[in-house]
Parts: structure tokens; sequence; C-alpha cells
């Protein structure tokens, strides 16, 4: 019972002293003027992340289009190229055999029925090609928005190496200095 007694204790003053502390950082940040920085940088943090998710709602959406157009752009040049086999075939069989007028004329008249085809077949691939070329877009735009996370991230990064290399002791400024002007 005593030692439940004790950890108590010696738990309510751990927080009491992490509180402590705690309030003692928070005073003296705001004494040197650096509790504006600390808030500012608490905002930017969350607007980052959402910044982020953003970017790869668009990278997720973009590529569901480019798969998607490109499922159905790629039945249609295959049954371009049977179609084409096929014709070609056919000729080839007429050539080789002493074939009739009506022969001809039903040969040019699939002929004329392929071209119609490929006409529809060209002209509805190009809209899916246009529609990947279009799910592509997003890259301008997650683009801004990456190079802005990226130099939030390295503006944050630099005021707290700065802030570390101000208060740290001498003896630790003189070690840490010359890792400081590297890469």
């Amino acid at each position: 019972m005593s030692e439940n007694i004790d950890e108590n204790v010696q738990h309510d003053e751990i927080l009491m002293r992490v509180g402590h502390m705690t309030r003692l950082l928070h005073d003296s940040l705001r004494g040197l003027g650096l509790d504006k920085l600390l808030e500012r940088a608490a905002e930017d943090i969350p607007d980052a992340r959402d910044r982020l998710d953003y970017v790869a709602k668009m990278s997720e959406q973009a590529a569901q289009r480019v798969l998607n157009a490109t499922d159905l752009a790629i039945p249609l040049q295959e049954s371009l190229d049977v179609g084409a086999k096929k014709i070609s075939s056919e000729i080839y069989a007429l050539f080789a055999q002493s074939a009739s007028v009506v022969q001809y004329k039903q040969m040019a008249n699939q002929t004329l029925g392929y071209l119609t085809v490929i006409n529809t077949n060209s002209l509805d691939t190009n809209a899916h090609l246009m529609d990947i070329m279009m799910a592509q877009d997003f890259q301008d735009l997650t683009g801004q928005v990456i190079k802005k996370v990226t130099e939030l991230a390295q503006n944050l990064e630099r005021q707290l190496v700065q802030l570390l290399v101000e208060y740290s002791p001498e003896e630790k400024k003189e070690v840490t200095n010359g890792l400081l002007n590297g890469p």
C-alpha cells in the first residue's frame, strides 16, 4: 500500500516538474520573442500537411485517369491491328486467284467499311490520349505546392539550427560549428 502511495507521489512530482519546465521554456521563448516564430511554424505545419495531402490526391486521380484512358485505348488499337491484318490477307488472297469484278467490288466495300472503323477508332484513341495529357496538368500545380512545402521545411530547419547554435553552450559551439558548414 505504501508503495502505491510512493509511486503516486513520484508520478505527481514528475508531472509537476515537467509542467514547471514547460512553463519555464514557454516564458523563456516568449522573453526572447521566439514564441511568435514557433506559433507561425505550428500554423504552417498543418497547412503543409494539407498541401501534401492535396498533392497525393491529385496524383492518385491523375494516375486513375491515365490508367482508365489506356485501358480504353488499347482495345481500339488492337482491333485496328486485327482488322488491318484481315483485310491485307484477303486482298493478297484475291490477287493470288483469278477474282471477278464482283469480288473486287466486295473487297473494296469491305475496305471502305474498315476505313470508317479506322477513322472512328483513331478519333476515340486521340480523345483518350488527350485525356492522358490532361491528367498530367496537375503536375504544374502540385510542383508549385511541393516547392512551397519544401521551402517551409527548409526555412523551419534553418531557424531551428540557428536557434540551437545561438543558445548552445560555448564549448558545444566550437565542436559543432565545423559540422554546420558542410553540405
